[in-house]
């Protein structure tokens, strides 16, 4: 539990200085990218819900090892490492985080749905209001909370750049 708790305290704060970090101008130019949106959304619930289907069907694996590939083919990835990963590549950050977040939130919907049609079990349809709920608190709130306050941290943040690739590995580490 304190394990779970520091992770989650470390992706708090890895959005909070993503938030601080990045103009209002980079987050709306990260919010147009509508091709890469869709792209994350295809590859996300087309592509490789295709390919984990593919990988069962051919028997590649059996039994539950089989279940267990084609469920995680079925996941959006985690925010989180999606971001730390596009830092890490000095990639646009400001479209990772639209479009992570934005993949992550219809995978509420669409996860349970495509679990559905694809595995045995058909109870997993119901909608996790919880997971909406840990999307807005640890994840929208902090980033929105961290660009609010960039006038006053902003300049710090900028300064000290290994503190945001600290959190951003450090995240990921604490996570796995």
């Amino acid at each position: 539990a304190i394990a779970g708790d520091i992770a989650t305290a470390a992706i708090v704060l890895l959005f909070f200085l993503h938030g601080a970090k990045l103009s209002r101008q980079a987050i709306l130019d990260g919010a147009r990218h509508w091709r890469l949106h869709a792209a994350t959304l295809a590859t996300t619930f087309l592509l490789f819900p295709a390919l984990g289907l593919l990988a069962t069907r051919l028997h590649l694996l059996d039994g539950p090892l089989a279940n267990g590939l084609l469920f995680l083919s079925l996941l959006p990835s985690t925010v989180q490492s999606s971001i730390a990963f596009t830092a890490m590549a000095r990639g646009n950050v400001a479209a990772a985080v639209c479009s992570a977040s934005f993949s992550n939130l219809v995978g509420i919907f669409a996860t349970p749905l495509l679990v559905a049609l694809l595995m045995t079990s058909t109870g997993a349809t119901s909608v996790s209001w919880g997971a909406v709920q840990t999307i807005v608190f640890q994840l929208l709130l902090p980033f929105v909370a961290g660009h609010l306050l960039r006038p006053i941290v902003g300049g710090f943040v900028t300064r000290h750049k290994a503190l945001v690739t600290a959190v951003d590995r450090g995240s990921i580490l604490m996570v796995v």
